[in-house]
């Protein structure tokens, strides 16, 4: 899959595109990629898809912006899985903010990816002040010469799959229906940092992610996680939150501990999924307190891993 940042070059070729955050790459948006994948092979055309960042609501109020469920690197993987040709990233700034939705069709859809076939939901709003809408794609596909198609909603148990859907259920702590959205267990990732070496000291070494961007769920999980450079997905139990009893921090932590695991995990890039709540994160009176806290969780992760293998 080719990926391309920011200033848009002309493509060689048209193509068949679909346009949107993809935040979570839910069942829905695996529908409007396995469509969009689908129809670009009967065109004979490169699929394509055009994505933002950061976010819109991250730009114009990052304070007031929802959990990010993917970050970038994730959410690409995912679509290369989907069979995407190529993705454009583009900039979310005051430049792009500010194109007209006309001007966003024509200097983006038309003339930069050349689309000659486009997917979007008939809620899909684009250009300043969102001002443009699926009735002016419509009239605006007619004008410039390629095909529009309105993507159905897609639903489970009668309820619509979206993004705010998926943050809800892990906001809850309720993964399972966060998984049955996502179609997979929801899952974190980064490159794993030096930390103060608390968790070495409570007899849980743990590999520490910081989180750039306000997470979706917060307390103590059982977790299976992968190595960069490795299939295996290894057992373990993670922390999400700001470590309220001893150094707090500013910002969202994740912490990893991997069971019986003793490697060197600096700089390896983590791969993080969610199965299990174990219960909120909260402050201790002292430190004996938070590591018998930490061994009932990590024993507790021992009793699910043990009945999955006996299942």
């Amino acid at each position: 899959m080719v990926v391309t940042h920011g200033t848009l070059q002309r493509a060689r070729g048209r193509c068949a595109l679909t346009i949107g955050n993809f935040d979570g790459v839910h069942r829905g948006h695996q529908a409007m990629l396995e469509r969009a994948v689908s129809r670009a092979r009967a065109l004979q055309l490169p699929s394509c898809v055009l994505t933002f960042e950061p976010h819109a609501r991250e730009f114009f109020t990052p304070a007031n912006a929802p959990a990010r469920l993917t970050r970038l690197r994730d959410k690409l993987e995912l679509m290369a899985a989907a069979g995407v040709s190529r993705v454009h990233v583009a900039r979310f700034d005051a430049r792009l903010a500010e194109l007209t939705a006309e001007r966003f069709v024509e200097d983006i859809v038309v003339r930069g990816l050349r689309a000659a076939w486009m997917l979007v939901g008939r809620d899909f709003r684009f250009g300043a002040k969102r001002g443009g809408d699926f009735a002016l794609l419509e009239r605006l596909a007619d004008r410039h010469g390629f095909e529009l198609e309105a993507m159905p909603e897609v639903a489970l148990q009668g309820e619509r799959v979206s993004s705010s859907a998926v943050r809800a259920a892990l906001a809850a702590g309720d993964l399972a229906a966060a998984q049955r959205l996502l179609g997979r267990p929801f899952a974190m990732s980064g490159r794993v940092a030096h930390g103060e070496k608390l968790g070495r000291e409570l007899g849980f070494p743990t590999a520490n992610v910081v989180l750039r961007r306000r997470p979706a769920l917060a307390g103590i999980f059982v977790v299976e996680c992968q190595l960069e450079g490795e299939t295996q997905w290894r057992p373990g139990v993670a922390s999400v939150g700001r470590r309220p009893t001893v150094n707090p921090t500013a910002a969202p932590l994740l912490e990893a501990h991997l069971l019986d695991y003793a490697g060197d995990l600096y700089r390896r890039h983590l791969h993080v999924r969610f199965l299990k709540k174990l219960r909120d994160e909260r402050k201790y009176d002292d430190v004996p307190a938070l590591r018998a806290a930490i061994a009932g969780d990590a024993a507790q992760a021992r009793t699910y891993f043990a009945k999955k293998t006996n299942a």
